[in-house]
């Protein structure tokens, strides 16, 4: 929240270049490596990773308080640490659950469980900068991150002292490009999951360019606070929480492209209600609370998807390749976030912040009418 809105108001719709860096970088992080990351300890690799992003975010909020703003060289720093410590930490977290929860039938409300992790973050994170933006300095909510990510490897410390977590059998050494083709190679075999990783490049670029681009764009333009955008967020993320917790108590279905899809085509429905949102002349005073309603809509779709395709990856792949197979899913969300935002600001200065939105709603609902016309049926 607080860096993609120091962006937007230091550099207006160019910011998109710096999520375009973090996406190189998390996509060079996940083909290359793919090799090194794989014979590390799992735990551990995680503690090292949350450490690493707490160090750099203080070094955010340090370089901040000494020079009154945040330099462009230390939000580039920031930018590459996070992006490649996410990298590493999700398909650790990822190859991590079915070793804990043996049995399958668990699975989905375990997935649920972790994720509603993320769906807190994005109810709880931006709910705190709605209240506390009139109160806190807004680098202090870079120093909050931080905290965070010391509570989270204290966490992992603490989990290994309670419970000894099983340990994978180390891969064969292999070459860089062999490391970074095995993940693809195992999804290629399931064409239901093979159709979701190649189309994640499309629907990540679009989710992430109208949320923390177009949004904040939007809002500026309507002399709107940063507190706004936060509630926008806040609003994703409660109705967010709430569906993972439903999706979450049930049992994903053998063939489940339908649940897949239409959660899609819920998300790009609610997308494409933004921008009409930005785009219908509104009374004084209501473009919040409908930017707020459009994004509750459409945020129950997205736990269909993410439930539904992380319990197939731990159910139709070995375990030996499920790291590799989320780092594969990870480099095609990132490229597509890197061409994306490296379009990003083109297509919002042509066609306007609010039909920037348009656009992106409308690529999430053509993924999904593909998705259900050709593999609704599929089992994996």
């Amino acid at each position: 929240m607080a860096l993609a809105w120091i962006a937007v108001g230091a550099f207006g719709s160019a910011a998109g270049y710096l999520t375009a860096l973090q996406a190189a970088t998390a996509l060079a992080t996940a083909l290359l490596g793919g090799r090194w990351a794989d014979r590390q300890e799992h735990r551990r690799f995680m503690i090292v990773c949350d450490a690493s992003r707490a160090a750099i975010l203080v070094l955010v909020v340090a370089v901040w308080l000494a020079h009154g703003s945040p330099p462009a060289w230390v939000l580039i720093a920031a930018v590459l640490v996070l992006a490649s410590g996410q990298t590493f930490f999700r398909p650790a977290l990822q190859a991590t659950i079915p070793a804990v929860v043996t049995d399958l039938a668990r699975l989905p409300a375990a997935n649920a469980l972790v994720d509603t992790t993320d769906r807190i973050a994005r109810l709880l994170g931006p709910g705190i900068v709605g209240m506390l933006s009139g109160l806190l300095p807004l680098v202090h909510f870079v120093t909050l991150d931080a905290a965070t990510f010391v509570a989270s490897a204290l966490a992992l410390v603490l989990i290994g002292r309670l419970r000894a977590l099983p340990r994978l059998a180390l891969p064969e050494r292999e070459t860089v490009l062999a490391s970074a083709l095995r993940g693809f190679a195992a999804v290629r075999r399931l064409p239901l999951l093979f159709y979701v990783m190649v189309s994640t490049g499309v629907t990540w670029g679009a989710w992430y360019a109208a949320m923390f681009l177009g949004i904040p764009l939007m809002l500026e333009h309507g002399g709107a606070s940063v507190g706004a955008y936060g509630l926008v967020i806040a609003s994703y993320g409660s109705t967010n929480l709430l569906a993972t917790l439903v999706v979450g108590s049930f049992r994903v279905p053998e063939k489940p492209g339908w649940m897949v899809f239409s959660g899609l085509a819920l998300v790009g429905t609610g997308t494409t209600l933004l921008g009409v949102v930005g785009m219908v002349p509104l009374p004084h005073g209501w473009l919040v609370p409908a930017l707020c309603a459009a994004a509750a809509f459409g945020a129950a779709g997205g736990p269909m998807q993410d439930v539904a395709v992380a319990v197939l990856r731990q159910t139709r792949l070995p375990r030996s390749e499920q790291a590799a197979a989320m780092r594969a899913f990870l480099a095609c969300g990132n490229l597509g976030l890197l061409i994306a935002f490296l379009g990003a600001p083109a297509v919002f200065n042509a066609l306007g912040a609010a039909g920037g939105v348009v656009l992106c709603g409308s690529a999430l609902l053509a993924v999904a009418g593909v998705g259900l016309l050709r593999h609704r049926h599929a089992d994996g």
